[in-house]
């Protein structure tokens, strides 16, 4: 199993998560984050740390939020990896919450 980020964190992106993560699992696009299954150890401290309450596991991922199994996945292979904390996005906390947020995602 896994840990998965969901649409919650689009526009939010806080990086706690990534900097306790220790398998440097988390990676950074442009207004999101994602996890990379290979990488993640299962050990749940990022869950705690996600001040939007955006990270699941796998199994417990809502299921209008499937689709983002497939989308860290996908995006992990092509981002880089964030194992340190940044400054969240000045308006992250207008955005936290916010449904259908999905076309809002910065892809490559």
């Amino acid at each position: 199993m896994t840990y998965v980020v969901t649409e919650n964190c689009i526009n939010c992106k806080h990086t706690t998560c990534g900097e306790v993560c220790p398998a440097d699992a988390f990676r950074e696009g442009a207004n999101f984050l994602v996890i990379d299954p290979e990488a993640c150890v299962d050990c749940d401290l990022c869950v705690a740390e996600c001040p939007v309450g955006a990270i699941f596991a796998e199994d417990e991922v809502p299921a209008e939020q499937v689709v983002f199994i497939a989308l860290n996945q996908q995006l992990s292979k092509s981002w880089p990896v964030i194992a340190v904390q940044k400054a969240a996005p000045a308006d992250a906390g207008d955005w936290d919450g916010v449904a259908n947020k999905r076309d809002l995602l910065i892809k490559p």
